[in-house]
């Protein structure tokens, strides 16, 4: 099976988000390459929110383009054969920390959001990735930072995607 047939899989099985779940269906058959970064009308993203339920905190990175506190995340590419499997690659790869597990149930959240041209947008499929206890996380090359926030902190540091995003896990737990 290959990534695109995962990801349509995927989304069909997803529940929630109808309206915005048919849209990123509709792209993806619109758009043959949807799922690469060369695909200039937009492109699915996999990304996961790294979080320590135990301590009630999550890690994020600040973004080294944007200048944001994001959820790890970003392009699928060629060796990724899942969407979560994608997800869980960028959140170990961003965060530095090995032993990451998804959150069971498959994504979280959907979140289209624009990016800057010569593309039009991502359509972000987000997981939750659980930290080991006692996890190391490291600065990686796409990353100014990368810091443990409270829950109740995350409000103040993050755009409402990573809220909505961080509210939605909470709820899975």
């Amino acid at each position: 099976m290959s990534l695109y047939d995962d990801t349509v899989l995927v989304l069909k099985g997803y529940e929630d988000q109808a309206e915005l779940r048919d849209s990123y269906l509709d792209h993806l058959a619109a758009h043959p390459d949807g799922m690469w970064k060369a695909c200039g009308a937009g492109h699915v993203t996999a990304s996961a929110l790294v979080i320590d339920p135990s301590r009630g905190r999550v890690l994020l990175t600040l973004h080294k383009k944007l200048k944001m506190w994001l959820q790890m995340g970003g392009h699928c590419e060629p060796d990724d054969t899942t969407l979560a499997g994608a997800a869980l690659r960028e959140a170990t790869e961003e965060s530095g920390i090995t032993g990451l597990t998804l959150l069971p149930g498959g994504p979280v959240r959907l979140d289209r959001h624009p990016i800057p041209p010569p593309c039009h947008c991502h359509y972000d499929v987000q997981y939750a990735a659980v930290a080991p206890p006692d996890a190391t996380h490291a600065v990686s090359e796409e990353s100014l930072d990368v810091r443990w926030f409270a829950y109740d902190e995350v409000a103040g540091v993050a755009d409402g995607s990573v809220v909505r995003l961080l509210g939605a896990v909470r709820e899975r737990l």
